[in-house]
């Protein structure tokens, strides 16, 4: 560690990890996290060295997210942590905010590991049925945007809101005819 880094406990990392995102500031959220950090979310597992983890960063970003801690507390070396996620995606998928509950675990003080453990009041039919409906209507539409949704690239994002606008105005101007 540095002469002059500052150690925190681990709920102040938290706090600055999830204010970071919200400033939309990389750098600080790399001093705040492991060597590699491991994202959890259902089957879903993902390591992130710090350059993949920028890119995870910048896809997100391009969402303009903001973040909300609404409870935090330390549980054994771990700290359970309830969030909510309010962006452009989240808005058009309608489950704005997502609200959910991880465990984050820490390698020398640093951020390792954020398994998510619990959605909260997330509606994954209503989800699903207008994720689908929006790669369906590229698919028609727009097939140069295909793929979008698996892209996790700023590429990706950046066509992933892309395809919303168009899908929207496309459905503003169907209710005017």
């Amino acid at each position: 560690m540095g002469c002059n880094e500052k150690k925190f406990n681990h709920q102040e990392t938290v706090s600055r990890y999830y204010n970071a995102f919200r400033l939309g500031n990389y750098n600080e959220i790399k001093t705040l996290m492991h060597d590699s950090l491991t994202l959890v979310n259902g089957d879903f597992e993902t390591a992130y060295n710090h350059d993949g983890f920028y890119e995870f960063f910048k896809w997100d970003s391009v969402f303009k997210p903001s973040y909300e801690i609404l409870e935090i507390a330390q549980k054994n070396n771990k700290i359970l942590v309830t969030v909510t996620q309010k962006n452009l995606r989240n808005a058009f998928l309608k489950n704005n905010p997502l609200k959910f509950k991880s465990n984050i675990s820490f390698i020398l003080g640093k951020i390792s590991k954020i398994e998510e453990i619990e959605s909260i009041d997330t509606n994954w039919q209503i989800w699903q049925k207008e994720r689908d409906s929006l790669i369906n209507w590229v698919k028609i539409n727009h097939p140069d945007l295909n793929d979008f949704v698996n892209d996790m690239t700023m590429t990706g994002a950046t066509n992933y809101l892309k395809a919303i606008e168009l899908y929207t105005s496309n459905q503003d101007s169907l209710k005017f005819k």
